[in-house]
């Protein structure tokens, strides 16, 4: 069964992170070829599938904490300094996405014009800046907690 937990972990952390980390890196460029261009579609296409892949995956991800959880039971790892480590870092990813990026793809989006509006390129240029720094703690975090999973400094589980 703890090998069942762990490919289904694994699996839901690929499927639904890495769009996130993808997605919410491709944002700020997109968004401010979408504000150089006010008039295309196809950017301004791009910049809103983009925010709905981090919105929508952000919500499935949740999987990803379940099945880890439901895994670190099985491995009777739940104490381990690694694993409250990695639930911490995880918890924080959460929050970064939760609190900064997606507000801010949102905002960024009504910069942009889309309730008929001219664009603010102003608030495009400063949002996209603040994108770019928080989507790199986001993947930051990340990386660690990947790190931390497959390392597990002091795990004698074998697994």
């Amino acid at each position: 069964m703890t090998k069942l937990l762990l490919t289904v972990h694994v699996l839901a952390a690929i499927i639904t992170i890495g769009p996130v980390t993808v997605a919410a890196s491709m944002f700020p460029p997109a968004v401010r070829r979408a504000a150089t261009a006010p008039g295309d579609p196809a950017h301004l296409a791009t910049v809103r599938t983009l925010h709905r892949i981090c919105r929508v995956y952000a919500v499935i991800a949740v999987a990803v904490p379940v099945f880890g959880l439901a895994t670190a039971n099985s491995l009777h790892v739940l104490g381990s300094a690694w694993l409250i480590t990695s639930i911490a870092l995880t918890v924080l990813a959460a929050v970064v996405l939760g609190a900064r990026i997606l507000p801010r793809q949102g905002s960024a989006l009504a910069a942009l014009g889309g309730a008929g509006g001219p664009p603010d390129l102003a608030l495009v240029q400063r949002v996209a800046g603040q994108l770019g720094m928080f989507t790199g703690v986001f993947n930051l975090l990340w990386a660690t907690v990947t790190v931390l999973m497959i390392i597990r400094p002091g795990s004698t589980t074998g697994a």
